[in-house]
């Protein structure tokens, strides 16, 4: 799979990823910008075509919402995503399933910019 700056993360962060992180669930951010050719029909597709890898892995997509207007920062997101991982392993085996790398490729082919950031709770989950 070839890597797209500012879509797919490096390999030197994955593997820091996968060498630091806890192994415990972790809620994965995406932060999506569609390409301006017909990105989010592509995405759509990469999502049907990848909802058999997050689901062997045990993974869940909690939110997928369109992005709205921009209260801080330079450019609004087109969408915004979270995936529930059981741990970094589990999305260490979905990245590395056979036949992912062909579907990442539509992700990739979607996207102009995006941000992939690992998050876990430090506080309550719901608003007291």
């Amino acid at each position: 799979m070839t890597r797209v700056p500012h879509v797919d993360p490096s390999a030197e962060d994955l593997a820091e990823f996968w060498a630091s992180a806890p192994d415990e669930p972790f809620v994965m951010l995406n932060l999506l910008r569609y390409a301006a050719d017909g990105g989010r029909e592509r995405y759509a597709e990469y999502l049907r075509r990848a909802a058999p890898y997050v689901e062997q892995v045990g993974a869940r997509v909690l939110y997928l919402g369109q992005g709205g207007p921009t209260l801080v920062g330079d450019e609004p997101w087109d969408s915004v995503m979270l995936v529930w991982y059981p741990s970094p392993g589990a999305f260490r085996r979905m990245l590395e399933a056979p036949g992912y790398a062909e579907v990442a490729e539509l992700r990739s082919a979607a996207l102009a910019a995006a941000v992939l950031e690992p998050t876990r709770p430090t506080g309550p989950s719901r608003p007291a």
